[in-house]
Protein backbone atom coordinates (compact mmCIF):
# COMPACT_ATOMS: atom_id res chain seq x y z
CA UNK A 1 0.00 0.00 0.00
CA UNK A 2 2.83 2.86 0.67
CA UNK A 3 4.51 1.17 -2.24
CA UNK A 4 1.47 2.09 -4.53
CA UNK A 5 1.36 5.67 -2.99
CA UNK A 6 5.18 6.54 -3.40
CA UNK A 7 4.59 5.02 -7.00
CA UNK A 8 1.87 7.70 -7.59
CA UNK A 9 4.02 10.52 -5.93
CA UNK A 10 6.92 9.74 -8.59
CA UNK A 11 4.45 9.42 -11.68
CA UNK A 12 2.62 13.21 -9.89
CA UNK A 13 6.83 14.50 -10.19
CA UNK A 14 6.73 13.27 -13.26
CA UNK A 15 3.66 14.78 -14.64
CA UNK A 16 4.97 18.22 -12.96
CA UNK A 17 8.25 18.54 -14.62
CA UNK A 18 6.73 17.44 -18.04
CA UNK A 19 4.34 20.09 -17.46
CA UNK A 20 6.62 23.09 -15.83
CA UNK A 21 8.32 22.44 -19.87
CA UNK A 22 4.73 23.94 -21.08
CA UNK A 23 4.48 27.90 -21.74
CA UNK A 24 1.54 29.42 -22.63
CA UNK A 25 1.32 32.80 -24.25
CA UNK A 26 -1.35 35.21 -23.47
CA UNK A 27 -1.97 38.97 -25.64
CA UNK A 28 -4.20 41.71 -24.62
CA UNK A 29 -3.97 44.85 -26.51
CA UNK A 30 -0.45 44.38 -27.74
CA UNK A 31 0.21 43.98 -23.36
CA UNK A 32 1.94 39.70 -22.99
CA UNK A 33 3.08 37.28 -21.31
CA UNK A 34 4.40 33.95 -21.35
CA UNK A 35 3.75 31.47 -18.12
CA UNK A 36 5.06 28.07 -17.81
CA UNK A 37 2.77 24.80 -16.28
CA UNK A 38 4.17 25.91 -13.06
CA UNK A 39 2.43 29.28 -12.77
CA UNK A 40 5.70 30.84 -13.37
CA UNK A 41 6.02 34.22 -15.12
CA UNK A 42 8.83 33.79 -17.88
CA UNK A 43 8.55 36.93 -20.17
CA UNK A 44 6.29 40.51 -20.03
CA UNK A 45 5.83 42.17 -22.96
CA UNK A 46 3.81 46.02 -22.28
CA UNK A 47 2.88 47.91 -25.44
CA UNK A 48 4.30 51.80 -24.79
CA UNK A 49 1.21 53.08 -26.90
CA UNK A 50 -0.89 52.05 -24.26
CA UNK A 51 -1.40 54.42 -21.02
CA UNK A 52 -0.29 52.97 -17.40
CA UNK A 53 -3.72 51.87 -16.31
CA UNK A 54 -4.88 50.51 -19.85
CA UNK A 55 -1.04 48.04 -19.40
CA UNK A 56 -1.97 47.39 -15.99
CA UNK A 57 -5.77 46.20 -17.00
CA UNK A 58 -4.61 44.39 -19.85
CA UNK A 59 -1.44 42.57 -17.75
CA UNK A 60 -3.82 41.93 -15.48
CA UNK A 61 -6.42 40.15 -17.79
CA UNK A 62 -3.15 38.34 -19.23
CA UNK A 63 -2.65 36.83 -16.02
CA UNK A 64 -5.90 36.06 -15.23
CA UNK A 65 -6.35 33.75 -18.72
CA UNK A 66 -2.89 32.08 -18.54
CA UNK A 67 -3.89 30.70 -15.28
CA UNK A 68 -7.09 29.53 -16.06
CA UNK A 69 -5.73 28.02 -19.04
CA UNK A 70 -3.14 26.45 -17.10
CA UNK A 71 -5.37 25.03 -14.37
CA UNK A 72 -7.79 23.87 -17.09
CA UNK A 73 -4.66 21.74 -18.91
CA UNK A 74 -3.58 20.71 -15.75
CA UNK A 75 -6.91 19.01 -14.49
CA UNK A 76 -7.47 17.60 -18.16
CA UNK A 77 -3.52 15.81 -17.77
CA UNK A 78 -4.43 14.63 -14.16
CA UNK A 79 -7.84 12.86 -15.50
CA UNK A 80 -6.44 11.37 -18.59
CA UNK A 81 -3.02 10.02 -16.78
CA UNK A 82 -5.47 7.56 -14.92
CA UNK A 83 -3.75 8.50 -11.83
CA UNK A 84 -6.57 8.42 -8.62
CA UNK A 85 -6.02 8.46 -4.84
Amino acid sequence: MVFDQLKKIGELKKLQDNFKKEKITIEKRGVSIEMNGNFEVENIKLNPELGIDDQQEALKQCLNEARETIQKRLAQTLMSSGLSF
